[in-house]
């Protein structure tokens, strides 16, 4: 019932997405960049920013704060939610995965712990059952979290064990990504020791019966024309029932874009100590090389049979054939091209941001410049 946007320059503006009527603006919502805004409920959301902090707010109650929340040491970039567990997951630049709890918040803020760290971090998601956490990084490698237990901190010697492998694409089934700018210094390379050196990895004992909570998974994302170089994975988004990830890549150059999907793959390794290949490549397209250094988030429809990505001064909505049928029901036995089903151009800047509505037939988009463009469908 509400469209928020997270702004560049301090603020979060708050729309009516039917009539498009403006309805409020949070002048002053953070002190810095406001990177990422995140529903709780149908009263209560969280917006992070660059000033380090997360805020609370009631749509009930927008003048004030409902508390702000300091854990973080650098920009903060990613808002999950826990529906079940009613825990705030959220990550930053400082490689810093906290998860806060709001069943106690108070005005001062809410009890947080560190639940895991990495370097190179970019984008954190829950899967929709919370059974995984994905982390994309600048490096190129996507870290898999199985079997998630937020409750237990992950401790550097405690993981089980970690080994780097790149994905698989259909031809190949038998072989081993609010934006802003990006932070400086962040690398766009490979890096050899990986996000976390494997020396400092412990085996963890095994549950009877199956295996280890939050057992982490290392992989190298296959990205086409990509196979000898490095790459950056700049946007991460979930399938919302849960079947694959979305990633947008770029090259270490940054003179190539890539929006890919990959099937998830369930099942435990075949030994304790080897490592899965839990994604598979299935789709893929080259995007325009437009707004170089800025990060473009897609997302997937609702129904998660199409995808809406930034296209230059536009969007591109891309399905997985024509028809725009469901990723299940046109599994490709190699890798294939997504379908541009159609791309609409409303802007006069690089759209860095596309969401698709939860609840109405309706897309909006966001550019470097400010606007924000609702389309609908003419039926």
């Amino acid at each position: 019932s509400v469209l928020t946007v997270a702004c560049e320059q301090t603020e979060v503006l708050l729309f009516d997405p039917i009539s498009s009527k403006h309805i409020k603006t949070l002048s002053e919502a953070h002190e810095d960049c406001v990177n990422n805004i995140r529903f709780l409920d149908n009263r209560l959301f969280a917006t992070c920013s660059d000033d380090t902090t997360i805020a609370l707010w009631d749509l009930r109650k927008l003048n004030t704060k409902v508390c702000t929340l300091h854990g973080h040491t650098s920009w903060v970039k990613n808002i999950e939610y826990d529906t079940n567990t009613r825990l705030l997951v959220t990550s930053g630049f400082d490689g810093n995965v906290i998860i806060w709890d709001t069943n106690r918040c108070t005005e001062d803020g809410c009890p947080h712990k560190k639940f895991f760290h990495t370097r190179f971090l970019m984008r954190m998601r829950l899967t929709p059952d919370c059974s995984k956490m994905l982390i994309s990084t600048s490096s190129g490698y996507l870290l898999i979290l199985h079997d998630l237990d937020l409750n237990k901190s992950l401790e550097v010697g405690s993981y089980p064990i970690l080994r780097a492998r790149r994905t698989t694409s259909s031809s190949d089934i038998t072989s081993s990504g609010s934006s802003g700018p990006r932070a400086v210094g962040s690398p766009c390379h490979q890096n050899d020791s990986g996000p976390l050196s494997e020396k400092h990895l412990s085996r963890s004992s095994q549950r009877e019966g199956g295996s280890p909570r939050n057992s982490l998974e290392v992989l190298t994302p296959e990205v086409p024309g990509e196979r000898d170089r490095g790459n950056c994975i700049t946007s991460l988004q979930l399938h919302p029932k849960g079947w694959a990830t979305l990633l947008r890549c770029s090259s270490n150059t940054d003179d190539q874009e890539w929006t890919c999907v990959y099937e998830f793959q369930e099942g435990a390794p075949v030994r304790p100590v080897s490592p899965r290949c839990s994604l598979r490549l299935t789709h893929c397209i080259e995007e325009a090389n437009v707004g170089r250094g800025y990060i473009k988030e897609l997302c997937f429809s609702p129904d998660g049979r199409m995808i809406s990505s930034p296209h230059g001064f536009g969007i591109r909505l891309l399905g997985f054939d024509a028809q725009c049928r469901e990723l299940v029901d046109c599994l490709p036995r190699e890798a294939s091209p997504l379908r541009e089903i159609r791309s609409l151009y409303s802007h006069n800047d690089v759209v860095l941001t596309t969401k698709f509505s939860p609840t109405h037939c309706q897309i909006a988009s966001g550019c470097l410049s400010g606007r924000v463009s609702l389309y609908q469908p003419k039926f």
